[in-house]
């Protein structure tokens, strides 16, 4: 080949490059989010931009829209510094009041953050069940226990972990009679330990509806 023609191709394939390197880093830059707090994202300038912010969901600050779940986080610096949120890809066992939520999206005009990204963290606690009550035993009991505080454990019935905008957050079965069960209402976060089978004590009371409203909910240490 010619050295001319060498040169010619060597500028040519030089040039694509250069084009395909400002194109990825053009897609990039695009796609990168901003870390910003939450008192941040909430001033005007924050309009427009793709932002991660990190905050703490505001308790009983959520709601469902069909299947948009909204909610804001406050600035774990400033609690009076608040954030809406707006997530249409469905809502995880561990979303819940208190959780530290790290959204990633857009803020639009009304300067709420839709968010295309959440990660939900929750940190795990743990509790001794040896002064605890079977879920059977509690039952026992019938009404005599009825909005009594009391701590219980068992064990998470496969396939009923919810997420907090659900009336029913899971169901609590009798470790030694499966089959025993008693639904918790629950509007806290779940750690991401939590799942099918896992021991837990909680932390509340039965209602005379025969549910049991949980004030706490923690792992079973004994179990750990």
């Amino acid at each position: 080949m010619p050295k001319r023609k060498k040169t010619r191709f060597a500028v040519v394939g030089g040039v694509i490059v250069i084009v395909l390197l400002l194109a990825i880093a053009f897609v990039g830059a695009g796609t990168t989010s901003k870390d910003m707090t939450v008192t941040e994202a909430a001033q005007p300038s924050a309009v427009g931009k793709r932002v991660q912010v990190t905050g703490t969901v505001v308790t009983d600050s959520y709601s469902i829209d069909g299947n948009v779940l909204n909610f804001k986080i406050s600035d774990p610096d400033d609690p009076s510094q608040v954030l809406g949120v707006s997530y249409d890809q469905g809502v995880s066992a561990t979303f819940g009041n208190g959780v530290t939520a790290i959204c990633k999206g857009t803020i639009n005009n009304d300067g709420v953050l839709m968010c295309n990204d959440l990660v939900t963290k929750c940190p795990s606690k743990y509790e001794t069940s040896t002064d605890a009550l079977g879920v059977g035993r509690l039952l026992s009991y019938g009404d005599t226990i009825v909005d009594k505080p009391v701590k219980i454990s068992g064990q998470v019935k496969e396939g009923t972990l919810a997420a907090a905008t659900s009336e029913t957050r899971f169901e609590l079965q009798d470790v030694s009679d499966p089959a025993t069960t008693i639904p918790v209402e629950w509007t806290g976060a779940l750690s991401e330990d939590i799942s099918d089978g896992t021991s837990l004590v909680l932390t509340g009371s039965l209602n005379a509806e025969g549910r049991f409203i949980a004030t706490d909910v923690s792992l079973d240490s004994e179990e750990a």
